[in-house]
C-alpha cells in the first residue's frame, strides 16, 4: 500500500476547502515525522490507515479554515488571551472531572469538544448552547461506542464536555494525542526530546483567540497531560499562567493508561497489547513527572502560581478541593457556582458507564523496579503509594 505523504494530504485538504494558506510551514516537520513513524511502527490495519488519512486531512482542513478566518478578520489577532489556568496533571489523576467541574463556573471559559472539533466558523455567544455542530459531534462521538464498546467507562466523551489542549496542538502536529492513538515511539521521542514546542504553544494561543473572537472569555481554563513534558515552553508562551498539578501514585496511572491506550489503539492496529502500551507509557510518565520536579527545583514554575492537588483528597471531596484552588488563585467560589458543580457531579456519577476496570498485573511490568523509578517524584510531592488492583 502506498506511503502516506505530507504533500498528498495537504493537497486533499486544499481541495476539500478551496483554501491554500496554512499559516506557515512549522506544522510540516511534525506531520512528516508522524507519518514516517506510522508507516514504520504503528502496524496499521486497513481501517487504521483510513482513519489516519481522514484525521490528518481534517486537521489540515481546520488549520486552513482558522487561518482564513484570521485573515478575513484581522482583529482576532488583536484580542489577546488572558493568562489561563492550566491543569497539568497526568492522565488518570482526576484531571477530567476537575476540568469539567471548573467549567461550571460562568466566569470560566473552557474549550468544549464540539468547538475544538468543528472550530469554523468561530462559536457565537447567541448560539453557543444550540449550535448544530453540537449534535454533529455527539453523533460522531457516539460512533466510538460502536467501534470500542465500553470506552466511555474509561474516558468521558461528549460534545459539551471540556476538551484537551492536545486536540488543538494536533493541528501543529506536535501533540501527545498521537501516541495515545497509535504506536509511534520514534515520533514520540522526537516530540519529547528534540521538537521545538514554541510553535505548538503559539498555535495554542492562536486557537484560543479564534474561539474567543465571537464568544469572549473572561477567564480561560485549559487542560492536558501533554503539558507536563514541556513546562518551560508552556510558560514562555503564557508567563502569567496559573498551574494546577494533580498527583497520584504513578503505578496506578501507568496501569490505567496501559489499559486505556491499548484499547484506543485497537481501532487502528490488530497488534496492540496492554504490556506494550504500558511499558512504553511507563517511560513517558516517569520522565514527565521527573520533569515536573525539575521545573520546581530550577524555578521554571513559580511556587506562588501553582496549586498541587492530591488525587485521594480530591476524589473524597471535590468541592472542598476546588474551594482551596479558588482561594489560592484569588478567585471567588459563589454559591451558584458551587451548586452548579454539585449538580454536575450528581448528573455524572463516576461509575455511570460501569467504571474502568484494569489491573497492574496486566501490564507485565516489574512493580518494584517501577516503584524505584517513581521514588523521586513521590518523595518530592509526598504522593502516597496506593494498593495496586
Amino acid at each position: 500500500m502506498a506511503r502516506m505523504e505530507v504533500s498528498e494530504l495537504a493537497t486533499a485538504a486544499t481541495d476539500a476547502t478551496g483554501l491554500s494558506d496554512f499559516g506557515g510551514d512549522s506544522w510540516r516537520e511534525g506531520l512528516d515525522r508522524l507519518l514516517d513513524s506510522l508507516e514504520r511502527e504503528a502496524v496499521l490495519n486497513d481501517l487504521g490507515r483510513a482513519v489516519v488519512e481522514g484525521e490528518m486531512v481534517r486537521y489540515l482542513s481546520s488549520r486552513l479554515a482558522i487561518i482564513a478566518e484570521r485573515s478575513a478578520y484581522p482583529e482576532i489577532a488583536t484580542k489577546d488571551v488572558l493568562p489561563p489556568i492550566v491543569i497539568i496533571g497526568q492522565g488518570r489523576t482526576g484531571t477530567t472531572i476537575l476540568y469539567d467541574l471548573l467549567a461550571q463556573d460562568p466566569q470560566t471559559r473552557v474549550p468544549l469538544t464540539w468547538e475544538v472539533d468543528r472550530p469554523c466558523p468561530p462559536p457565537e455567544t447567541a448560539t453557543y448552547l444550540t449550535d448544530p455542530r453540537i449534535e454533529e459531534v455527539d453523533e460522531a462521538t457516539g460512533a466510538i461506542d460502536l467501534v470500542i464498546p465500553g470506552f466511555r467507562a474509561m474516558h468521558p466523551m461528549g460534545a459539551r464536555l471540556a476538551q484537551e489542549c492536545v486536540r488543538m496542538t494536533a493541528l501543529e502536529f506536535r501533540s501527545m494525542m498521537f501516541p495515545t492513538q497509535y504506536h509511534v515511539p520514534s515520533y514520540t521521542r522526537w516530540l519529547l526530546d528534540e521538537a521545538d514546542m514554541a510553535p505548538a504553544y503559539a498555535w495554542h494561543r492562536l486557537f484560543l483567540q479564534h474561539l474567543q473572537s465571537r464568544h469572549p472569555a473572561e477567564r480561560w481554563v485549559v487542560k492536558s497531560p501533554g503539558h507536563i513534558w514541556c513546562l518551560e515552553a508552556l510558560l514562555v508562551e503564557y508567563p502569567g499562567a496559573f498551574l494546577v498539578q494533580t498527583h497520584r501514585d504513578p503505578l496506578r496511572i501507568i496501569a490505567s493508561l496501559g489499559s486505556l491506550v491499548s484499547t484506543l489503539r485497537s481501532i487502528a492496529s490488530d497488534t496492540t497489547s496492554n504490556p506494550v502500551a504500558a511499558r512504553e507509557f511507563a517511560d513517558y510518565i516517569i520522565e514527565g513527572l521527573d520533569r515536573s520536579v525539575i521545573a520546581r527545583e530550577n524555578g521554571t514554575i513559580d511556587p506562588a502560581r501553582v496549586v498541587d492537588v492530591q488525587f485521594a483528597a480530591f476524589m473524597k471531596d471535590p468541592i472542598a478541593t476546588i474551594a482551596t484552588i479558588y482561594d489560592r488563585l484569588g478567585l471567588r467560589l459563589t454559591a451558584d457556582t458551587e451548586r452548579a458543580m454539585r449538580n454536575f457531579l450528581a448528573r455524572n456519577p463516576r461509575d455511570q458507564y460501569g467504571g474502568h476496570r484494569y489491573t497492574f498485573a496486566a501490564t507485565e511490568l516489574d512493580e518494584h523496579a517501577l516503584r524505584d523509578r517513581a521514588r523521586r517524584y513521590q518523595n518530592y510531592f509526598a504522593v502516597p503509594s496506593e494498593p495496586l488492583p
